[in-house]
C-alpha cells in the first residue's frame, strides 16, 4: 500500500500555481513555481492528515484520479496511516495483544508525532499478515 494523495495543480493567470486535494477539502496551498507548489503540497498534506488524526476525524483512502500529481505526506504520517488502514476494524487492544505490548505502546504506532521503530512497524505488519517494505524515492 502506498500513501499518496492526488493533487490538482492549476496555473493561475497572475502567475504561480494553486494546489488542492480532492480527498481532503481543507488542504489547499500555492507556490510561485511548480517546484514550490509541490513542496508546499507535501507540507499541507502532512499537516492536514496530522490534524485529522489528532482530532479523530475520518481519513479517506487516497483516490485514483487521472492526470493528477500524487503527493506523499511525511514518513511519520505515512507510517501512522499504513497501520491505521491495515488495522481496519480491529481495535487497538487487539493489535496490542498481537504485538504482546500495552495499549499505549500500540497506540503510539498510529501517532504521527511519534517515530515508531522499524522493528515495531515490522511486527505490526506481521500482525496484519503483511510484510514491511521500504524504499527510497
Amino acid at each position: 500500500m502506498n500513501i499518496r494523495y492526488p493533487a490538482i495543480i492549476e496555473h493561475q493567470d497572475d502567475g504561480g500555481f494553486t494546489v488542492s486535494f480532492p480527498d481532503l477539502y481543507e488542504a489547499i496551498t500555492e507556490g510561485d513555481s511548480m517546484e514550490e507548489a509541490l513542496f508546499n503540497a507535501a507540507d499541507v498534506l502532512t499537516l492536514t492528515l496530522e490534524s485529522r488524526i489528532d482530532d479523530g476525524m475520518d481519513i479517506p483512502m487516497p483516490s485514483i484520479i487521472d492526470r493528477a500529481y500524487c503527493v506523499a505526506p511525511s514518513s511519520k504520517v505515512q507510517a501512522a496511516l499504513l497501520v491505521r488502514f491495515c488495522r481496519g476494524e480491529r481495535s487497538l487492544s487487539d493489535l496490542a495483544r498481537s504485538l504482546e505490548t500495552s495499549w499505549p505502546s500500540a497506540s503510539r504506532i498510529e501517532d504521527p508525532h511519534h517515530w515508531p521503530s522499524l522493528k515495531q512497524l515490522d511486527r505490526a505488519a506481521s500482525a496484519f499478515g503483511k510484510r514491511l517494505v521500504l524504499s527510497f524515492e
